[in-house]
């Protein structure tokens, strides 16, 4: 069985500094370890799903975050650096790639022997992704330097609750 790799929400809206949900330079600095990462999964064979924040304009997170990611916009679209590799987009409406989604009868389907994670936010959409996953007992490795968010203290805490209390396991591409 081949493996599935999620890469989770690298979307212009994140990625591309002036969007108002940029997650700035630390989340820039995942996109070559991550293609390094697309580059190998590709190479053995692996599925990619790139997961995708996709809102209507009047989408209920918006009362807790600023519009983003409005489907047809520019900031829904994957980032340049990505958007060549092979994958299929799923687009997500909540932090949960799982959530709403087909991703679960997917992977039902492809019975992975490991998901790879890489993206951003680490403490959201990246943590319950991981969770979800997790739930449905698969065996899930995060990339700990191809995952990023907003503020380090966040990031940090959200790596400890992958490993400890997830179970995950976390890994490097260096």
């Amino acid at each position: 069985m081949d493996d599935v790799v999620l890469v989770i929400d690298m979307q212009r809206g994140f990625l591309e500094e002036g969007n108002p949900l940029f997650c700035g330079e630390p989340a820039r600095q995942i996109i070559p370890r991550v293609q390094k990462l697309l580059d190998r999964e590709v190479a053995r064979g692996s599925t990619i799903f790139f997961t995708a924040d996709a809102h209507a304009p009047d989408d209920k997170e918006f009362q807790m975050w600023p519009a983003h990611c409005v489907v047809g916009s520019e900031e829904a679209e994957i980032i340049p650096e990505l958007a060549s590799y092979p994958g299929q987009r799923l687009d997500s409406t909540r932090y949960s790639a799982f959530y709403g989604t087909d991703l679960t009868e997917r992977l039902e389907q492809l019975k992975p022997d490991k998901i790879h994670v890489c993206g951003v936010c680490t403490d959201i959409c990246v943590l319950h992704t991981v969770a979800d996953a997790r739930c449905r007992d698969y065996e899930v490795l995060v990339y700990a330097d191809c995952v990023a968010t907003f503020d380090d203290q966040m990031h940090q805490f959200g790596l400890k609750h992958i490993d400890e209390i997830l179970g995950a396991q976390l890994t490097t591409i260096e």
